[in-house]
């Protein structure tokens, strides 16, 4: 056999054989020169796929066969195939390699520090168990504690301290006596010295009954005016958020318990028709079929023992423009649940969290909060609820939250209200929106007789009910959308704002306005409110608080309301009371004088929800402007206005913080009637947004607030009691007038 000279990866170029036996014929290899290999390897990096006159100049170059060009270039190219491929196979074994490791590495710091948590959270256990026990050992060896010198329970402050107080106290308990004395004197007609003794009693600040106010025609019904009112002083009535609750870890199961089964109950009024909810034959509101619900949630017995006990029950559902997380957030803050239901809700404070939700979220989340529910007028006493307010998510962007009342035994018996499973299914729909379906149900006992004014309207569920939480929920949440749109239209602001920002600064000056005014016709327990007679037959109601609050004029303040009916439509009530043309038929204080709007903020669908900057001419004060907001929607509308400076009016139109700007509102509410039009001058209307509006008549509210004195020291006299009454007694009637309503 014989070898030529070298060069891998060439073919055959024939050779020699032994002739007389072919099956023993071997291929004698021929090797490339190192000339050749290298000419070729040029080539192929050119190009590695010659075609037949590329490889027939080759073998002419390099004295091979066309053959052994076209082979040693196929073996070439696979070759490169085989080499590529080992090495991308060598790199994924190297990352799954390095992946497992650095995967392995992670699981176990996981499983290391998850152990290190689980070791943290049993000591931490432990010890918060042993100091809950020292507490109990400790409060109850207290009990026990015995004065030495006195045998009474130990003093918790310091004697001197002590004494300085009550000597502080006693000499303004003494200067008090002095001034209610000389001023008791003038109308009694002798010194108060020479009155019967009186027994003691517990209450520090004291009242001045009058019969009359001579002079003036006005007398005094009801409660005492008080001449040294404050917000939640001692000489108001009990107030319920502020008696203590002791909550045991049994009191918070239970809490837990009952909500699951009020969430239960609740979630199957919401999502069943009939036979729970049948369709009235007057309006068309779902009304609950008390037989069906009685069969389906059996009750042993009521929470009220009384037999003048109503059940009110009311369900109403629609869309509104905010996402289903962000009302879910709203309504388990119980700050932010008063500003977006302002108009309802007077008081709400959060007594305790039972659960704070699960993963940062609220589903789960339970809280035991108080809250006192208003209609606005002084006429209508605040419902007073202890609640469980339970959420929980029922599916991806499917809340329900539920209201139950949950009764403590030192203070069931003081509550007229009783909340049975109440609240709302919140779903989310596209674009931002979200559909809301609301279910209130409350068991009520009626003490005492309910005003007649409102008499047909609390009966009828519309005060409290589901259609007016709803459509407050939705004319707030257009509100809110306003005030977070950067861009406005000129038209819009009157070209006086001239900036986003000074735009979202007056709607926050304007909602403050409306709050502060909800709150000053409440008739929650920081109230006191006094009833003057010889307006009419129901009476103006006054109250006086010292403010110094910020945001709100230094001194004391007298709040005066009263409500009288009209048989004018609520829409047509609004209108007048909306259009500055016609404002000086009613505005007193503008003497006649007509308006102009200089500002004009919408703030929802609606063209009654704006808020409008006001300027009055041929006035004495250039200077002041007046700020009104306008607001309505099926249950009801208010009008609000407040007089301001112009300097204050430039920092809020110029977008800096107007939370210091004393604001003093006026203004009115209007709600129906909540009897059908009975054809006596009312009528029945729709809306802009297609709701029928059920009214054969107006209950209008008028309040006003005066600044008595911008000393906090300084005292009630009659003369603001009397003009503040004459006030109102003159815009009831120049409005009753406008109206063309009877005077009586």
């Amino acid at each position: 056999m014989e070898y030529g000279s070298g060069g891998g990866g060439g073919s055959g170029s024939g050779g020699d054989h032994d002739s007389s036996d072919p099956s023993r014929r071997k291929k004698r290899y021929h090797r490339h020169t190192a000339h050749q290999i290298q000419r070729l390897e040029a080539m192929f990096k050119e190009c590695p796929h010659p075609d037949e006159k590329q490889r027939m100049q080759l073998s002419r170059e390099l004295g091979l066969a066309p053959r052994q060009i076209k082979f040693w270039f196929q073996n070439r190219r696979t070759q490169m195939k085989v080499g590529t491929s080992s090495v991308c196979f060598c790199l994924f074994v190297f990352f799954l390699v390095l992946f497992s490791r650095l995967l392995s590495i992670h699981l176990f710091t996981f499983w290391f520090q998850a152990q290190h948590e689980r070791a943290d959270n049993c000591a931490l256990r432990s010890e918060n168990d042993k100091i809950r026990c020292e507490n109990i050992a400790i409060r109850e060896a207290l009990k026990n504690v015995i004065c030495p010198s006195c045998g009474g329970p130990p003093a918790t402050e310091d004697s001197y301290f002590d004494d300085q107080k009550l000597r502080m106290e006693n000499a303004q308990l003494k200067e008090e006596l002095d001034r209610v004395s000389s001023i008791a004197a003038k109308y009694i007609g002798r010194p108060i010295s020479q009155l019967p003794p009186v027994q003691p009693i517990h209450i520090s600040s004291l009242d001045l009954r009058m019969a009359s106010f001579d002079g003036h025609g006005i007398g005094v019904a009801g409660p005492s005016l008080d001449l040294d009112l404050l917000r939640g002083s001692s000489s108001s009535l009990p107030n319920l958020p502020l008696q203590p609750v002791e909550i045991s870890d049994m009191d918070k199961s239970l809490m837990t318990d009952i909500a699951a089964n009020a969430m239960e109950e609740l979630l199957r009024l919401l999502q069943t028709d009939e036979p729970l909810w049948i369709k009235s034959t007057n309006d068309g509101r779902d009304v609950l079929n008390l037989e069906s619900y009685g069969r389906i949630f059996p009750r042993t017995n009521t929470h009220f023992k009384s037999p003048n006990v109503r059940i009110e029950a009311s369900r109403d559902s629609g869309v509104v423009i905010m996402n289903g997380l962000a009302l879910v957030d709203m309504f388990m803050d119980s700050n932010k649940w008063v500003e977006i239901f302002p108009t309802i809700v007077s008081v709400a404070k959060t007594i305790e969290v039972i659960s704070s939700g699960m993963l940062g979220s609220h589903n789960g989340s339970l809280q035991l909060m108080y809250e006192e529910l208003q209609v606005l007028s002084p006429f209508v006493p605040t419902r007073e609820f202890y609640i469980l307010r339970y959420c929980r998510q029922i599916d991806q962007g499917l809340w329900a939250i539920v209201n139950v009342s949950y009764d403590f035994p030192q203070i069931s018996s003081q509550c007229q209200s009783h909340r049975l499973p109440s609240g709302c299914l919140i779903q989310d729909m596209p674009n931002g929106y979200s559909k809301v379906t609301w279910v209130e149900h409350v068991e009520v006992e009626d003490k005492t007789p309910i005003h007649r004014l409102y008499r047909d309207l609390i009966h009828s569920g519309l005060a409290f009910g589901a259609e007016r939480w709803l459509s407050t929920l939705q004319r707030m949440c257009e509100r809110f959308a306003c005030l977070m749109v950067s861009g406005s239209a000129t038209r819009d602001l009157g070209g006086v704002i001239p900036s986003p920002d000074g735009k979202r600064s007056m709607m926050k000056l304007a909602q403050r306005m409306v709050n502060n005014f909800c709150t000053s016709i409440s008739t929650s327990n920081s109230h006191r409110w006094t009833t003057l007679s010889g307006l009419n037959e129901v009476g103006v109601r006054v109250t006086v608080h010292k403010s110094s609050d910020p945001g709100q004029p230094n001194g004391v303040v007298l709040s005066a309301a009263t409500t009288f009916w009209l048989p004018v439509t609520p829409q047509n009530v609004f209108n007048f009371f909306k259009d500055e043309r016609t404002r000086s038929q009613w505005d007193v204080l503008s003497n006649g004088n007509a308006v102009q709007e200089v500002a004009h903020i919408a703030n929802g669908s609606h063209p009654g929800n704006c808020i409008s900057v006001l300027r009055a001419f041929n006035t004495s004060q250039n200077n002041m402007l007046i700020l009104q907001e306008s607001c309505i929607d099926n249950s009801g509308s208010l009008v609000v206005y407040c007089p301001v400076d112009l300097p204050a009016i430039n920092v809020a139109m110029s977008g800096e913080d107007p939370s210091y700007i004393p604001l003093l509102p006026s203004g009115f509410t209007i709600s129906p009637d909540g009897h059908p039009d009975q054809g006596d001058g009312a009528s029945t209307s729709s809306s802009a947004h297609g709701n029928i509006v059920r009214s054969g008549g107006s209950l209008i509210t008028v309040a006003f607030q005066i600044l008595v004195s911008s000393l906090p020291s300084a005292k009630l006299n009659l003369e603001s009691v009397t003009t503040v009454n004459n006030l109102i007694g003159t815009t009831v009637q120049q409005i009753k007038a406008a109206l063309n309503c009877p005077s009586s």
